[in-house]
């Protein structure tokens, strides 16, 4: 199949590269020149496992190109994969403004395509976007009709960033919303390549699965905080219960480790999406509220925490370890680090922050605001105290000889070697 994949974000260069790994012709399309010379020339513009590698094997192979022209590779392509970003707004909804451009261009081409083009939105989207927004456009400016002349599907991604190759070549399920019979049996033959559950639903439910699918997650990790905070009061070891509690098959051990909570691209803006729809439509989503605010309380105990032990930050070296969201990605959206450090700065600390990937993300944000560190080592060198954010295994085992007080608060119960310092579980 000739694939073109509109996007070279996270989701769009995963699809892209993964197709192409596959056997398909695939080109990738995103609008700044910079990015696309990179992804020719091998270099990818998101950190993630095993990624450089399979990009330059299907560069080589000669089946996987990067483009600026949208008009040309959908023109010449079978299937067309929606991949752009939807960022949030102030209010937390969703920004269609590049769902909408995409969508435009991508009818201009097809409106010249003589064949039955297939358009797949993977960007995830509020449900209604793929029936009230992008096929409208697509009709307007291609002069064809969907179902007729053109097939639309919508197709979500479920991708873990540090995992993304790994859970598309090998996904616990595929799931295509489309009312087009033919449409369907085309996507299972492309993306379901691997022997996995296929699932034939509505444009909406498709669209609706996925931020289902990421509240929940969401939940599970706020409720999981919310015990360990009560078991830190009670004095009892959240991890244990959360092992035996993981045991039950009706709810395993997955996302079952208490700490500072979720961040990154996904969670926090699906969640707020979904609050925000429910809103809009007359109902109060209170249990997505209590997620969110159980989520930011465990960033902001993570500094009252370090207060209490120094009576006073200003001033203070604080080492911060760990600036990603999670480990093995450079991504800092939505990171608790971010919000930490902001926290921090304002009660006029004086912040050494370490992270193997992240440091030049976490540069464009606070740029001559924070130290920067070349090791952990270094951040730890004379600090007043340590906060452990992200679990990078270089954490496990640290040397806090050269710490002037040897505080440590850990966000993720990953320190192994705990003698000789002052340790303090986040809620364990």
């Amino acid at each position: 199949m000739k694939i073109t994949v509109a996007g070279t974000g996270y989701v769009g260069l995963i699809t892209g590269v993964g197709l192409a790994s596959q056997g398909h012709d695939v080109t990738c399309v995103d609008i700044i020149k910079e990015k696309v010379d990179k992804i020719n020339s091998g270099i990818t513009p998101i950190h993630e496992k095993d990624l450089p590698e399979l990009l330059k094997k299907v560069l080589e192979r000669g089946n996987f190109r990067a483009t600026l022209n949208l008009k040309s590779a959908v023109k010449d392509s079978d299937i067309t994969f929606i991949c752009v970003g939807t960022p949030s707004r102030e209010d937390g909804s969703i920004n269609l403004q590049y769902v909408e451009d995409v969508s435009k261009g991508i009818g201009e081409a097809i409106k010249e395509n003589g064949k039955y083009h297939i358009v797949v939105v993977k960007s995830t989207v509020i449900p209604g976007t793929t029936e009230s927004v992008v096929t409208p456009i697509l009709e307007k400016y291609s002069g064809k009709r969907a179902g007729v002349d053109f097939g639309i599907a919508m197709s979500p991604e479920f991708l873990r960033e540090g995992k993304a190759l790994e859970d598309f070549m090998h996904p616990d399920r595929v799931v295509i919303g489309t009312s087009d019979q033919k449409t369907f049996e085309t996507l299972k033959d492309v993306l379901a390549f691997e022997q996995t559950h296929v699932i034939k639903t509505s444009l909406k439910s498709a669209e609706m699965i996925k931020y289902a699918s990421n509240a929940f997650l969401a939940t599970k990790i706020s409720f999981i905080n919310e015990i360990g905070n009560i078991c830190k009061k009670l004095g009892i070891d959240s991890y244990e219960v959360a092992k035996a509690v993981g045991m039950d098959h009706r709810i395993s051990p997955h996302f079952l480790r208490s700490g500072l909570g979720f961040g990154g691209s996904c969670l926090p803006k699906d969640v707020k999406a979904l609050r925000e729809k429910a809103k809009s439509i007359g109902y109060e989503p209170k249990l997505l509220d209590s997620v969110l605010e159980v989520n930011q309380f465990q960033r902001e105990q993570m500094v009252k925490i370090a207060e209490e032990k120094l009576s006073n930050l200003n001033g203070k070296k604080i080492a911060v370890l760990g600036v990603a969201f999670k480990a093995y990605t450079d991504d800092i959206r939505e990171a608790p680090a971010i919000d930490i450090i902001k926290m921090l700065l304002e009660k006029g600390a004086n912040v050494f922050a370490y992270d193997s990937e992240a440091l030049e993300n976490a540069r464009k944000i606070f740029g001559d605001k924070i130290n920067y560190a070349d090791s952990p080592g270094e951040a730890l060198e004379s600090a007043d105290i340590c906060l452990i954010v992200t679990e990078w295994p270089e954490f496990k085992n640290l040397d806090f000889s050269k710490m002037k007080n040897k505080i440590v608060i850990d966000g993720r119960n990953i320190l192994e070697n705990r003698n000789g310092i002052d340790y303090v579980g986040l809620c364990w």
